[in-house]
């Protein structure tokens, strides 16, 4: 089991008023239609996110790190853990409603959409999912020993802010901007 250390930023009673309220809102139309949540103090989860953004030229996928305003948000409107994360995931639109992917389900669902040989991952999805997950849950479990974790939270480059999910709307609560 993993703890983040970055500062839950939708603590206090306002923040849980929103959060409450989110609950019971449904995600607006203006909200990115593809939406990747990953651990930012993970040294793998932060390569795996580089690599989306760098093959993934059509931008059809924001980023969300988890720790992030935003990030709290969408975990704790999912009913997830807020502070340790052992799987990406991936929500993307369908009929106005987010459809969630977790795990090796959510890692080949990306990669199918990138460019070059990295959509070739996507072939694996022919490997039945509970030996998938048995894969992905080692690594999960074991991330942080083999790769090493930040001391805080990556934060994304100037260049690349507008492929990130960071904060919730003060305008609209119920939606992150």
């Amino acid at each position: 089991m993993t703890t983040a250390t970055c500062t839950d930023l939708l603590g206090g009673t306002e923040a849980d008023f929103i959060l409450w309220t989110a609950l019971f809102s449904p995600m607006l139309p203006s909200t990115p239609n593809k939406i990747v949540i990953f651990d930012s103090v993970c040294n793998l989860c932060n390569g795996w996110s580089r690599l989306l953004l760098k093959h993934d030229k059509e931008q059809y996928f924001t980023l969300c790190r988890a720790q992030s305003a935003a990030g709290q948000y969408l975990l704790q409107k999912l009913g997830m853990p807020l502070h340790d994360f052992e799987t990406m995931v991936l929500l993307e639109r369908e009929n106005g409603s987010f459809h969630q992917y977790h795990k090796s389900d959510a890692a080949l669902r990306i990669a199918a959409s990138l460019t070059g040989y990295w959509r070739l991952i996507a072939l694996l999805r022919y490997i039945p999912r509970p030996a998938r997950d048995l894969l992905y849950d080692l690594i999960a479990r074991n991330r942080y020993r083999w790769f090493g974790r930040r001391n805080s939270c990556l934060l994304p480059r100037a260049a690349d802010e507008h492929r990130f999910l960071e904060e919730v709307s003060e305008e609209n609560p119920n939606e992150p901007v």
